[in-house]
Formats: structure tokens, sequence, C-alpha cells
């Protein structure tokens, strides 16, 4: 898109965010008909790993690239058959790089440490890449550079050039893109920027930051929490019903993280209970969309090895909270059972669970390949990995409408339909 047609956009926007023909962006719940959804179809970012290095860019084996595209070509179409808007993150960011100078400052600024690179090396390339067309620097910000790819002849005089080997990253990958739960997510009509816990994940924050806050589409959107310390990351949280937050706690989402978010979301009336619910910290279970996501407004699809032991501290916001800055009075109790303080929260009777698998292996295989991690397009329509069998049969019987994807490439990063989708725009339930 050029410029003239990005202004155009900016110019149709009104002041909450939302083009007059756009639908208005805002979440309050998992299973609202989804309306906007950002997604990112996975790029040369994805072609940076290595067996050398995929355990470190967090990935379990090395994917195949044209088939992970296809496999996200099948995802994003099946969700455009069912009315929804599709963006892409790539997209968005070249826009945004088009039509802000300032965007453009700032992505370069992420991406290119002076500390690793000295200021030599660094200077010369963010000179070099100032003056870059957006769609090319975008490709850069995402799919990073190596020393061999520097657009300048070595030089004599520096040390880091001299000391890395020509396949080492100048500007590191971002694989993990594809997931874009994690970076931001919205609650009501403001949207959360997220402080990423691994250093392989750090920057995709800067991107998503850019985005919403330079293009012309987020134009007066306003943020929800933002937090540079306390890691909190969007696969750990679910809007369980309107007011109702859940966070979970464990690899990835600190305590502080937690807290910090329940805080922000009470001082700015977005939710009046976060439930934080502690996970194991293991690869399996990174986030709590890995072991529980919700398929219809009183139902959840949940690990079965975690029904039972799975808690939550309940943190509650007084009626007469008047606070600022976590300076207001709330309530905070537990540890107690997740499910019966979950329905509690929401004021429904009993939260309806149905459980990933049959027996116990099973429930293992089809979890580990994501068999929780369901993504809803309505109530009781969920969008599921075709490989786990077993969990989407069961999900049929229990009423809820499966639309079947291909995985086994996208699964290789360790996630599912949830964890490739951040929602813009629902219906109220």
């Amino acid at each position: 898109m050029g410029a003239d047609a990005v202004s155009a956009r900016r110019e149709g926007l009104d002041p909450h965010g939302a083009g007059q023909d756009d639908v208005r962006l805002a979440v309050t719940s998992e299973v609202g008909s989804l309306r906007t959804v950002l997604l990112h179809r996975p790029g040369n970012e994805l072609r940076r790993l290595t067996p050398r290095n995929n355990d470190q860019l967090l990935f379990d084996g090395i994917p195949w690239v044209e088939r992970a595209q296809q496999e996200h070509d099948t995802f994003a179409g099946v969700l455009r058959e069912r009315g929804t808007e599709v963006l892409l993150l790539s997209d968005l960011l070249a826009e945004t790089l088009e039509v802000s100078g300032a965007a453009r400052i700032q992505g370069i600024s992420a991406a290119v440490d002076a500390r690793r690179l000295g200021h030599a090396l660094a200077d010369e390339l963010a000179a070099f890449l100032r003056g870059v067309p957006a769609r090319e620097l975008a490709e850069v910000l995402m799919a990073g550079m190596t020393f061999d790819e520097l657009p300048f002849g070595p030089d004599a005089t520096s040390l880091v050039r001299r000391m890395h080997h020509g396949a080492d990253f100048v500007i590191d990958p971002l694989p993990n893109l594809l997931f874009t739960r994690d970076s931001s997510f919205w609650v009501g009509p403001r949207v959360a920027i997220t402080s990423l816990a691994l250093p392989a994940r750090h920057r995709e924050t800067s991107l998503t930051d850019l985005i919403y806050a330079f293009h012309p589409r987020f134009l007066g959107v306003r943020r929800a929490y933002e937090s540079h310390t306390a890691p909190i990351e969007g696969g750990d949280v679910l809007l369980l019903s309107e007011g109702v937050v859940a966070v979970g706690v464990g690899e990835r989402t600190s305590p502080a993280g937690a807290e910090a978010l329940a805080r922000s979301l009470f001082d700015d009336n977005l939710a009046h209970t976060v439930l934080v619910v502690p996970i194991a910290q293991t690869r399996a279970t990174m986030h709590l969309d890995t072991v529980c996501t919700m398929v219809d407004a009183d139902a959840v699809v949940m690990y079965p090895a975690v029904r039972d032991s799975l808690c939550a501290f309940t943190i509650h916001k007084d009626d007469d909270y008047g606070g600022r800055n976590g300076g207001g009075r709330v309530t905070m109790r537990g540890p107690d059972p997740f499910l019966p303080a979950a329905a509690d929260a929401m004021g429904i009777g009993k939260l309806r669970v149905i459980d990933t698998g049959l027996d116990g292996v099973t429930a293992e295989r089809e979890q580990w390949d994501d068999g929780n991690n369901t993504l809803a397009l309505a109530p009781g329509v969920v969008v599921a990995y075709e490989r786990n069998e077993m969990t989407n049969a069961r999900l049929e019987d229990a009423g809820i409408e499966v639309l079947r994807i291909p995985g086994s490439e996208l699964g290789s990063g360790r996630g599912g339909p949830r964890c490739l989708s951040c929602p813009l725009s629902r219906d109220h339930v």
C-alpha cells in the first residue's frame, strides 16, 4: 500500500481508531464472533533456523517453510470464509514504516544494538537502513541480517567484524513473530503491549508497538497496559467473560507481571476480577492457553492432568476502589480450585469441561500438539489442528463445531491456532 492510500485510510478514521467502514476494535471475551484478527504469515525469518540455533530461537525443529506458509494460508482462509477480516503483521509494519519517520527511527534503533556491534558499525548500519524502502526495511526488522549480508565492505578497523563469522547475525531474526498472541492483546477497546520473557523474543514487542503507535488503522487507540520490567505474555491471558480475566503465571509470565496487569485493568475499569493461575514452568505448559482455552461462553477444553490441580488466586476490585497507579484497594484470596473460582467470578453455576484426549497417553500427546490451543470464531465454533483427532472428536461430541486445519509445520514452535492469532475485534457475547 502506497503512502497516499495509507493517508486516505487515515482520513477515514474516527477519533477512536476504527475507520468509518471498520468494525469497532474491542475484545471482551474469548468466544464472541471474531470480526478482525492480526496474523503473521511465516516468512524468511523461519529460514534463519538451523540445528545450531533452533533451541535458542525457541523452536523444537526446523520447519519446512513452504509447507508452513501453505498451512498458514489455509488457516487465514478458514477465518476469511467465516467472515473475519485478516490483517497481516508484515503488511501493517511496511505501511507503518512508509508513513512514519518516527516509526522508522524507532524500529532501527531497537534492531541495531551498539553494545554488541560497537558504535562505528552500528552507526553505519543504522544510517544505511534509514534510506532503505519501507517494505525492505520491514523484511530486515523481521528476518534479521547476517554479517555476510552487510551492505558495505569489510572494515579492517572493526574488531567486531573481524571476530564474527559471516553467518552470525548483525540483527537477530524473529521466527516467533507468527505467534501474534503474545506480543499484544486487547481488553475492551484498549491494547496491551506486553513484555516478553525470553531474549529471543524481546524485540517482537518493538514492532507491534510501532504498528499500534503509528499505523493509521490504530489512530487514537489507547493502551491498557505497558511494562518493560515485569514479564507478561498474551498466551497467558484469557478473557473469561466481560470484566473477568485469567492470567497464567509460569515460564513466561511472572507474579509481578500478573499483579501489575491486574492493577492496570482495575485502574482503567477494564476488569473487576483477575484470576492468577500458577502453571508448571515447562516447555509443554509455557502458557495458560497450552492447557486450557474457552470454546463456548460456558465451556473450556482442558488438559485432564491439571483439571483437579489447577488453582487460582482471585484479585478483586473493591466497589469503592478509586485509586490510581496501583494505589487503590483490592481484595485477594486463594489459592482455590480454578474451575469453581472461574465460574464464580463469571457469575455462572459451573464451567463445562471437555478433556484433551481420552486416556492419559493420548491426552499427553495431544496436549503437546496444542490440542487445548483452540481459537474460537464464535460461541461453540473453534479452529483446531487436525492432528488432534481424539480431542476434536470429544469437542464435537460436546456440541462444538471444529474447523480443522493442518499444523505439522506451524506447530514446530509449540503453538496452536490461538497462539497464531491476536483478535482485534469481537462481538459481545
